[in-house]
């Protein structure tokens, strides 16, 4: 994969590219923390299938903006969004508030902002439902029991699928390319 850098504002962001030239993009966005090559196999197994892979290294300070900016300079009009943790988080409000932008959501240990959290806590009651199809995976972190809660916040096709690990780009990354894989395939 390349490595480039893109300028949005005054800061400097770190992008993995990869990938046959088509129109299938398939952009990534991390959890907190995680190490920079988090996605190289995910992205690897997406590009044996033809996507066009487009892996964001830190999600720190990342915003909305700054997602359709990168997106913008890299010429891509629309992708497939997945994201893991803070990264699925992230990965929710730009399928929600971005639409036309994403094909689909793919989304790791995180749910639906409006849904409750384990803990009943809501992080944003106004934030509109999701109308593409949807794939949330449930984690160790994400149990089932509340991940089913977003459901109800997809317009569009929704997949729950149970994943017995903690972190799922990092522990079960053929099982996210799979489900990457079925969500951006016409058929």
């Amino acid at each position: 994969m390349e490595s480039r850098r893109i300028t949005v504002g005054d800061r400097e962001w770190a992008v993995r590219v990869g990938g046959p030239d088509t129109r299938h993009h398939v952009l990534l966005l991390p959890d907190a923390g995680d190490p920079a090559d988090v996605y190289d196999q995910v992205c690897e197994r997406l590009q044996t299938s033809d996507l066009h892979t487009i892996a964001i290294e830190s999600i720190d300070g990342l915003d909305a903006a700054t997602v359709f900016a990168i997106l913008d300079e890299l010429k891509v009009p629309w992708a497939n969004l997945v994201g893991s943790g803070a990264g699925a988080d992230l990965a929710w409000e730009l399928a929600a508030r971005g639409f036309g932008r994403f094909m689909s959501l793919i989304a790791a240990g995180g749910g639906h902002p409006a849904a409750p959290a384990a803990d009943g806590t809501v992080r944003d009651a106004a934030c509109p439902p999701v109308e593409i199809p949807t794939t949330l995976l449930a984690t160790k972190r994400y149990p089932r029991e509340v991940a089913e809660g977003s459901s109800r916040f997809v317009y569009g096709e929704f997949r729950l699928v149970p994943v017995d690990v903690t972190d799922v780009a990092a522990e079960a990354g053929h099982e996210l390319a799979t489900e990457v894989v079925l969500r951006t395939s016409f058929w």
